[in-house]
């Protein structure tokens, strides 16, 4: 008679060579693409530096390209305002967007530790029973004979295991972690997407208070102009028609401020949302662009390493690793299946007996299962998985594609707005030469009216244009820390993620 010992042990070699059967693995082994193969972003080089402005403050600097320079992890402080450091710590204490993510990602990882353990350890289940049972004779061909009442008790322990001889389960982990990734760089753009918003929207904040600003000096300089061309009018000097025009143009600035103060209410209840508040219940502060230092010295990745540092390319990576994952399951689907099962406890009719040597049962059983005819379903169901691949793939593929194009046009941007804001600013400059120039001739009558009134206009489109070509620096510079990958891999990991992110070649 057999042991309970030798029983266990002949379970446990038999499980043992199951798992050395599982060994293989059928269907692709996902390999990351390689970079592309080119050397700079833009068509042409780049210049050194950006031309300078002088006169412009602090938005006037010439930045420098450093190539190959490393992006910090809070690259947001760069710009040296405490106050917008602040309002993207708060924002990233209690964006809803971030707080989704987090919980996104954990969900992918849960389903990833639920696969593993259902599928790559044994299942062992106990069970006890009891039952009380009326048995008839004469289901074995008796008759007349009484019916006999009787109890059944049963305590057991059953153990299956599906042999992983072709590698469906572990692909289907495989799949399963590429989407933890996937979840896991998610956050990631998240995370730069919601502190790119937050300094982009801060800048253009700065952007429409300074142009309310200044419309409204200009507002009590047309209110001042028009007492001195009403003054003239009184004395002969001008017509009404030179009075009503000058009115015309106060009127016609004063008309440009509602839409001003409605952009920048838009603004601060962006920032509020963007912060996890309401816009009726935040306190958004004010930003002042001449609070803000422009970077001077600006990362530029070399692009053989952006395809390692983009959140959105990595993301895309992980789903072309899922669609590899998926192939190798339909192909492992096609080959068959091995399943072990064991039992062990004690059977008897009254409590007492239960667990009596006499009273114990066991047994094992194996099984294969091999698809032999379904209509050529599991052959398509692979071909469905290698097509999902090849899209995935060239969704890759276009991810990158769009990544370059961004960080191109951003370096390209960049050159330009420091030339724009050059131009801008002699164009102010002489505006308000020639302003003051005809103001003085207009006095002492030497030009007319509608001479006053074009260098008036002028000189307010000038300054309007400067504001906005600064702000337009600040945002852009925003804008290429944020197209170059935002420096993720150089700061703390996010809390909630317990899988670890490869950082290797950034």
């Amino acid at each position: 008679m057999r042991s309970i010992a030798q029983d266990a042990q002949l379970f446990l070699t038999l499980t043992l060579l199951s798992v050395g059967l599982s060994g293989c693995m059928v269907g692709p082994d996902f390999k990351t693409p390689a970079a592309p193969t080119v050397k700079s972003y833009t068509e042409t080089p780049l210049p050194n530096k950006t031309v300078s402005t002088p006169t412009a403050a602090n938005a006037g600097k010439s930045q420098q390209f450093v190539i190959g320079q490393d992006i910090p992890g809070e690259w947001w402080t760069l710009f040296q305002s405490p106050t917008l450091n602040q309002l993207i710590t708060h924002g990233m204490a209690n964006s809803p967007n971030l707080a989704a993510a987090m919980a996104t990602l954990k969900e992918s990882q849960e389903n990833l530790k639920a696969q593993i353990e259902s599928t790559m350890y044994p299942s062992v289940n106990g069970q006890l029973t009891g039952q009380r049972e009326r048995f008839s004779a004469t289901t074995l061909g008796a008759t007349n004979a009484p019916g006999n009442i009787f109890n059944l008790y049963n305590a057991s322990v059953n153990v299956s295991y599906t042999l992983d001889v072709f590698g469906a389960n572990r692909r289907q982990i495989e799949a399963l972690r590429a989407q933890v990734d996937y979840e896991a760089f998610q956050l990631e753009a998240a995370y730069l997407t919601l502190t790119s918003n937050i300094v982009t929207t801060a800048i253009a904040a700065a952007s429409f208070q300074a142009q309310i600003k200044a419309t409204n000096e200009l507002v009590q300089a047309h209110k001042q102009q028009l007492k001195i061309v009403e003054r003239q009018f009184q004395l002969g000097g001008v017509s009404k028609a030179d009075v009503l025009s000058q009115a015309t143009q106060l009127a016609q600035t004063q008309a440009t401020l509602p839409p001003l103060e409605t952009q920048l209410s838009q603004a601060k209840h962006a920032l509020a949302v963007l912060v996890g508040e309401f816009p009726g219940n935040s306190q958004i502060p004010d930003f002042d662009l001449a609070s803000l230092k422009l970077p001077t010295q600006l990362p530029v990745s070399l692009p053989s390493n952006l395809v390692q540092q983009r959140p959105d390319i990595r993301a895309s990576e992980a789903l072309l690793h899922e669609a590899s994952a998926q192939v190798g399951v339909a192909t492992a689907n096609l080959f068959p299946q091995i399943t072990l099962n064991g039992a062990y406890g004690y059977t008897a009719n009254s409590p007492g007996k239960l667990f009596t040597k006499q009273a114990n049962i066991w047994n094992y059983t194996g099984g294969l299962t091999q698809p032999i005819f379904n209509a050529g379903a599991l052959q398509s169901q692979r071909r469905a998985a290698i097509a999902a691949y090849e899209a995935a793939n060239a969704q890759y593929q276009e991810t990158v594609l769009l990544a370059f194009q961004n960080v191109a046009d951003t370096l390209r941007a960049l050159e330009n707005d420091a030339r724009t804001l050059k131009a801008q600013k002699e164009a102010e400059i002489a505006s308000k030469q020639a302003l003051d120039l005809t103001q003085a001739q207009f006095e002492l009558g030497g030009v007319s009216y509608l001479s006053l009134l074009t260098a008036e206009q002028q000189y307010q489109e000038a300054k309007i244009a400067m504001i906005q070509a600064q702000a337009t620096r600040y945002a852009d510079t925003a804008a290429l820390f944020q197209a170059l990958g935002g420096g993720w891999w150089n700061r703390q990991p996010v809390p909630t993620t317990s899988t670890k992110v490869e950082k290797k070649n950034v």
